[in-house]
């Protein structure tokens, strides 16, 4: 049944009594769970008339949940020749980038134009059938203010075969990054499962609900000038949100230039976080040949660096 335009609800039948309220909500309309997920941690999901903000809270026959309506299908995105795509690597079925810090990766809300895909368009038009309609070709994202490598399908086979790496963890990703404060250990696992906060649900955290991740790191170098800073590889075994930014955070060690996740510490010359995707590597997915590429640190993080002894 449907309340108004604006919204949607529906009674929870006996039958999905005592499941999660995403699952209820992605069963019954047929929507992603992801896509649930969403509309939740935006406060936009009520249950009896209350907000509801725990993606796994039970519910119970006859709940009246009430939630957005599905999104019409946004327009395919165009071509755009002015955003500059730098390769790595690429072949008849693949293409790596090293994408600059400040450059969203796809189309999105409020971001419907100048992203890496428009550029991908751009240099490679017969991209727009791949994969999913507004994405054409990710299988994988960086963040906005993240630099470094992204490796996209040109062909439908490519994307399967990449997309099944990204999900198994196969691909192995590694990132440099500056955090604030010094280390004591040479190297080390953060196994913490991460997932949104519930005091702001834009933002991620350690929660022992939230779902596994992995990280592990190794101390390149540490400073004690201009800051206490030290220099990390990660490796990651899973792909969260936000996972090096949060696992680093969680022990204490955040990301400098990060103010969402506590690195917000004043360094001159730092206007985001000081995290770069430096290493790619994965089986190609017609060749299955090993691929690797590599990505210098980004020439604005390299400055800061190097003001660092």
């Amino acid at each position: 049944m449907t309340n108004s335009p604006e919204t949607e609800s529906e009674i929870v039948p006996a039958a999905l009594a005592g499941e999660r309220i995403d699952r209820v909500i992605a069963t019954i309309t047929a929507r992603s769970r992801s896509w649930v997920s969403t509309q939740i941690a935006d406060g936009l999901v009520t249950c009896n008339g209350r907000v509801v903000t725990n993606r796994s809270a039970k519910v119970v026959a006859d709940d009246v949940l009430v939630f957005p309506p599905e999104p019409g299908e946004p327009p395919p995105p165009e071509a755009d020749p002015s955003v500059e795509v730098v390769v790595a690597y690429e072949d008849d079925h693949v293409v790596v980038v090293n994408k600059p810090a400040g450059l969203i990766v796809h189309p999105g809300s409020g971001n419907p134009a100048s992203t890496l895909v428009n550029g991908l368009l751009a240099r490679y038009p017969d991209m727009a059938g791949v994969g999913q309609a507004g994405r054409p070709g990710i299988v994988h994202r960086l963040d906005k203010g993240t630099s470094g490598l992204v490796v996209v399908a040109k062909t439908d086979e490519a994307y399967d075969g990449l997309s099944a790496q990204m999900m198994s963890h196969s691909a192995a990703r590694r990132y440099l990054a500056l955090v604030a404060g010094n280390i004591d250990a040479d190297d080390g696992l953060i196994d913490a499962p991460i997932g949104r906060s519930n005091r702001d649900p834009s933002r991620m955290t350690v929660v022992p609900t939230g779902r596994e991740a992995r990280t592990h790191y190794h101390v390149e170098k540490r400073f004690s000038e201009p800051t206490k800073a030290s220099l990390v590889r990660c490796d990651l075994d899973t792909g969260r949100t936000h996972q090096i930014r949060v696992h680093l955070r969680s022990i204490g060690y955040p990301v400098l230039g990060d103010p969402v996740y506590g690195g917000s510490d004043s360094v001159e010359g730092l206007e985001r976080p000081f995290l770069h995707a430096s290493e790619l590597q994965f089986t190609h997915p017609v060749t299955y040949e090993q691929v690797h590429a590599e990505a210098p640190l980004a020439a604005e993080l390299q400055t800061v660096l190097d003001r660092f002894q």
